[in-house]
């Protein structure tokens, strides 16, 4: 199973592609998409969608993780990382490629089996569980990568008991 994490975000948004069979993990890429400052929205926006795209096109994932928003304080940047997020949704539906979204917690408690772990411990966690000689850079992308190991552990559990979390 190829599965595609997704951290989004409207400055970074992090991804990570893994491979998962038999309860082992490939890592096949991780990085970011990018936008910068001074582009305007409706730019910015179609640069996640297209690159997004791209991802998708490369690895043919089985299956798009992606983690639900978390609103902090500021409601601009919520509003811009919704409309991202919502891109990215898109992109991914219109391949009709299963998503599945995990909330912060949830994604903590797959990774490290702690709801409360910080991102240093779900950072090492990532790096123990992919075998990768360093923490993936930049955090989004770590995080991105954690988003689509909680999916593999999720979806293991979900066929162990017959359920179907597709969305």
């Amino acid at each position: 199973m190829i599965i595609i994490g997704i951290d989004p975000g409207y400055a970074i948004v992090g991804i990570g592609a893994v491979e998962y069979r038999g309860n082992r993990f490939r890592t096949l890429e991780y990085g970011a998409i990018t936008t910068p400052a001074g582009m305007n929205t409706v730019d910015r926006l179609k640069k996640i969608y297209d690159e997004m795209n791209m991802y998708l096109d490369k690895y043919s994932p089985d299956a798009v993780a992606i983690e639900e928003l978390f609103f902090n304080s500021n409601q601009k940047t919520a509003i811009n990382v919704a409309q991202a997020r919502g891109v990215l949704l898109v992109a991914v539906r219109n391949r009709n490629i299963p998503i599945f979204e995990y909330t912060p917690l949830q994604v903590k408690q797959s990774v490290t089996g702690y709801g409360r772990a910080d991102k240093g411990q779900i950072q090492q966690m990532v790096k123990m569980l992919l075998g990768l000689n360093v923490i993936p850079k930049p955090d989004d992308a770590a995080d991105a990568l954690a988003i689509a190991i909680c999916h593999a552990h999720s979806n293991k559990m979900n066929n162990m008991f017959g359920l179907n979390g597709v969305k």
